[in-house]
């Protein structure tokens, strides 16, 4: 059985997309051959247009329901985009060119960097030299052919175009790569579908740029059901009954670890970051680019910053109208009754879990947290909305033999893992990618007499934090709540 089935319900036409694909064509051909006057660029354009046209008419017949276009097709639009590139690479390094070498070799870091995964970083100016070198010893043999002694200074062959470079490059690093990495770590899986389809995916956006700690009570003016902040005596779940399953029985659950789960406002909590120091940097500027600007998955950077302490609230939205796709399955993927209708009045429909800096409420985790059922298990669905997107993580809880919790993200199941979402502002229809490379583990335990936690992230493979987490109960509030 297929890790997920993909769906697809309507995209954009084919007509349309060989327009797109026969566009691209012509502008690359038309910087492969701007060495050779009017005419060729004119050949140059129309033969671009024709065989990228062709191309992408055949990848979409071969295409099926659902699917991306096959990787073929992939790696010759991608040297198609390359080739404008390297015409601008060379324009810029004046008459003769920078050289195939230079090029070549930037535009295989540039490839292999939108990879992200580092084997692939480090394989993309690799190819990128080599293809370089390649390319520089054949126009060195051909010059030395038709004009004797004609090598540009520094080793510039003008008679390799930097189109043909980056094109050559991005071909051959794309290439090596579909034949070493097999296993994808971003894929399609559906496109432009109802939420139903996708019972994985918390389908909640941020309607602006920024998230920030006040996004339920802006999610409640759109729904149209009331507002609560700082809900006194409240969890992240309702009844951890719901996560039911073969591989954990709540039964055999430590009463404390549950009464976190189903009160998790009756505790306070503490955290301890533990970064590798290779992604330090890397995640510095994420958040600086990111993380803060968006007010969303802003985590502390050492012991020292979260010692300012984790301010732990829980907003809830009553009533209202839910979210299409909110309205958990109830069983076996169906559709639970009445989705899209009015909730009642005294019904949770929105959960959202929000951590921030008790000095300064700096955001740090926006998380819409839900559960639901499919064959016979219970899945915890954790939201993160984005600016017209979401990134869900939907984790697959077992049993501790010290009857505590562990919910995972990886699994041979077709349900638990993380998504990226791109949610339409009008339809509502969604767009989700399985993020394969990104995996996370929450242990979730008592340790004399106090709830504890463990949760550890990995990318590509490599471990790179863990977050320890210490629950301690709060004093009770005034009126003995």
């Amino acid at each position: 059985m297929a890790k997920h089935r993909k769906a697809r319900e309507r995209g954009p036409g084919r007509a349309e997309q060989i327009g797109i694909a026969s566009a691209i064509g012509a502008l690359a051909g038309a910087a492969v051959t701007a060495q050779r006057g009017r005419t060729g660029v004119a050949a140059g354009v129309l033969a671009g247009a024709a065989g990228l046209g062709a191309a992408e008419a055949l990848a979409r017949a071969t295409q099926r329901p659902g699917e991306i276009p096959a990787v073929w097709s992939r790696i010759v639009m991608s040297g198609a985009l390359a080739a404008p590139l390297g015409w601008a690479a060379d324009r810029v390094g004046g008459v003769g060119g920078m050289g195939p070498v230079p090029v070549a070799t930037a535009a295989g870091a540039a490839a292999g960097a939108l990879g992200l995964r580092p084997q692939k970083v480090a394989l993309g100016p690799a190819v990128g030299l080599a293809v370089g070198l390649g390319l520089a010893r054949l126009g060195r043999a051909r010059l030395r052919e038709v004009e004797p002694g004609r090598v540009g200074l520094r080793g510039r062959v003008p008679g390799v175009p930097g189109s043909v470079a980056a094109a050559a490059a991005v071909v051959g690093y794309r290439t090596v790569s579909a034949l070493v990495f097999r296993d994808p770590q971003v894929s399609l899986l559906a496109e432009r579908v109802k939420p139903v389809s996708v019972p994985f995916v918390v389908p909640l956006a941020s309607r602006g740029r920024y998230v920030g700690t006040g996004y339920v009570g802006s999610l409640a003016e759109v729904l149209g059901g009331t507002y609560t902040a700082d809900v006194a005596d409240i969890g992240i779940v309702a009844d951890l009954d719901e996560l039911a399953g073969p591989s954990f029985d709540p039964a055999g659950t430590d009463p404390l670890v549950r009464e976190f789960y189903e009160h998790t406002t009756r505790f306070a909590l503490d955290i301890v970051p533990e970064w590798r120091l290779w992604v330090r940097p890397g995640y510095l500027l994420y958040r600086t680019l990111l993380a803060r600007p968006l007010g969303q998955a802003n985590v502390p950077m050492s012991q020292r910053e979260a010692q300012r302490g984790v301010r732990s609230r829980i907003d809830t939205i009553t009533g209202g109208r839910p979210v299409p796709g909110t309205a958990r399955p109830a069983e076996d993927g169906a559709p639970a009754a009445g989705d899209g209708a009015l909730a009642a009045a005294d019904t949770v429909a929105v959960r959202g879990w929000i951590r921030s800096a008790a000095d300064t409420g700096e955001p740090i985790y926006v998380g819409i947290y839900t559960t639901y059922r499919h064959q016979g298990r219970g899945y915890v669905s954790v939201g993160f909305p984005l600016p017209q997107a979401s990134f869900t993580a939907t984790l697959l809880p077992r049993g501790r033999p010290d009857r505590g919790l562990v919910l995972d993200s990886r699994s041979e199941l077709d349900q638990p893992g993380h998504y990226l979402t791109y949610i339409d502002a009008q339809t509502g229809e969604l767009t989700t990618a399985a993020v394969r490379g990104f995996a996370e583990r929450l242990d979730v335990y008592v340790e004399a007499g106090q709830v504890r936690a463990e949760h550890a992230f990995w990318v590509f493979g490599f471990p790179f934090l863990v977050l320890h987490y210490r629950m301690h109960r709060k004093p009770p509030r005034d009126g003995g709540r």
